[in-house]
């Protein structure tokens, strides 16, 4: 079998704030620009195969209410704007994570998405929805609190440069999350973020990129993540750090756009028969084969409440934190009395 090596560009957007629909079409048309750049300058080098692109790079959920949002900037799934990153993809027969958009779907009528989606040459490959979305403010909707969900919530896409699983910004402060795209084959981690200051990309609390070497080294696995570089004037009341990032199953840095808001398009190596050839091989910091699932009954136990009921606003989420926060208490300090700190050695769950 012939190896899978190519470059992987992270696209960094600085874009103005999209206030509806209309004003979508600006990003796109910039984002295509990035991609006919990021492919001129690779050109020379490794052939360039997967661009990914910042969360809300199509657009951002300004307004406060999901009425709002839904009336302004939601949009249905395909749309002009997959439309056209197709086109691209075809063209340069590469493969494009999109920007996330907020996204309508009449089987869900009372809900919104946060959407990110894989596009090949031969069209959308997979949708993923924000599983984890940034409470209290974010009043799109997690799949997961939805009744009668009915579709993977963290898809895994073979493609010929590799298995490829995304997940949006605040769900990789989640270990689990990332864990499960691993187990779901996912060879290639894709970090579609807006991560904003101060939890950004600089002392003391770079949050951004602890956390993306850490999800690539537990998992073995090469992180692709393309964070916001909106400035304050663009996206207020945030500004986003950018310092996008490509790193390798150890760990290791392969390349890092400078912290600060602007646009910058970062380039590295994706080896995908390296990554293969480590999973099958090693022994030793194999974290997905020396797993102890049983070994954590915190997962057992529900904690934060699904909230499919009712259309969420920035005061339902606090009442639902707050319901969640009592949960964990009460899990703990009876877990604490009881002495419940461990599964039995037979495995079943107390």
């Amino acid at each position: 079998m012939s190896p899978i090596r190519y470059s992987a560009a992270a696209c960094q957007t600085d874009f103005s704030n999209p206030l509806d629909r209309r004003q979508m079409s600006n990003n796109t048309d910039r984002m295509l620009a990035m991609i006919d750049a990021a492919v001129a300058g690779a050109a020379p080098f490794l052939p360039l195969r997967l661009v990914v692109f910042p969360e809300f790079a199509h657009a951002a959920p300004i307004y406060p209410t999901v009425a709002e949002l839904r009336d302004r900037l939601a949009v249905p799934i395909p749309n002009e704007h997959t439309d056209r990153l197709h086109a691209k993809a075809r063209e340069h027969g590469l493969y494009i994570q999109s920007g996330s958009m907020i996204e309508l779907d009449p089987r869900w009528p009372q809900s919104i998405f946060n959407t990110t989606c894989l596009i090949g040459p031969e069209g959308i490959l997979s949708r993923y929805r924000k599983v984890n979305p940034w409470i209290p403010y974010e009043v799109h909707s997690s799949p997961h609190d939805l009744d009668g969900y009915d579709e993977p919530l963290f898809p895994v896409t073979d493609t010929p440069i590799g298995r490829i699983g995304c997940a949006i910004c605040y769900d990789w402060l989640f270990p689990e999350a990332i864990r499960q795209l691993a187990a779901n084959g996912a060879e290639v981690l894709v970090r579609v973020s807006a991560y904003m200051d101060p939890w950004g990309a600089t002392e003391p609390m770079n949050w951004w990129t602890l956390v993306n070497r850490c999800r690539a080294l537990e998992n073995t696995a090469f992180v692709v993540a393309a964070n916001q570089g909106a400035s304050l004037r663009h996206y207020p009341p945030y500004s986003w750090p950018g310092g996008s990032q490509i790193i390798d199953f150890d760990g290791r840095l392969l390349a890092d756009a400078s912290p600060g808001p602007g646009e910058r398009i970062v380039v590295a190596p994706i080896d995908i028969t390296a990554v293969r050839h480590e999973r099958a091989t090693r022994q030793g910091h194999h974290m997905l084969a020396h797993l102890r699932t049983e070994a954590y009954p915190v997962y057992a136990s529900h904690a934060y409440p699904p909230a499919a009921s009712t259309e969420l606003s920035y005061e339902r989420n606090v009442a639902l934190i707050a319901r969640a926060k009592e949960m964990v208490e009460r899990i703990t300090a009876s877990r604490h009395e009881t002495g419940a700190s461990s599964v039995p050695r037979d495995g079943r769950r107390e």
